[in-house]
């Protein structure tokens, strides 16, 4: 059974059906702080989030602070276009680009996309409950 949300705001029954409206700015915003958060537990630098992207026809753009050390707090800007897209494609190129502007290798870059997800999910299973 593929039942599965993200955030009290954010539900979804099944992840590769995109949803009849996209995103709300309250919504991303959610998702951006809760994926943020466990990025920072992690000891990685969380990037910024935005959408929609500034390129017309691409989902997801990434750009790297010049200058700036992975260390910082933050790695650089991820943007997502959210509009006609299953949450499932959001949110996945949401945690991979954590993923590319930390530079990770294979074995931590699975690790962090697993622990991202699992939080994701955990956080909306305890919404659940609430």
């Amino acid at each position: 059974m593929l039942v599965t949300a993200w955030h009290p705001f954010v539900k979804m029954s099944n992840p590769m059906q995109p949803r009849s409206s996209s995103l709300t700015a309250v919504e991303f915003a959610a998702l951006a702080r809760a994926i943020a958060s466990t990025v920072h537990q992690s000891g990685l630098a969380a990037p910024g989030f935005r959408c929609p992207t500034r390129i017309i026809g691409v989902d997801r753009t990434i750009r790297r602070f010049a200058g700036e050390d992975v260390a910082g707090t933050v790695a650089g800007i991820v943007a997502v276009n959210v509009k006609e897209r299953p949450l499932a494609a959001v949110v996945a190129d949401m945690i991979e680009g954590v993923v590319i502007l930390n530079q990770l290798s294979a074995v931590e870059a699975a690790r962090v996309r697993a622990a991202l997800w699992l939080s994701l999910e955990h956080a909306t299973t305890n919404a659940h409950v609430a």
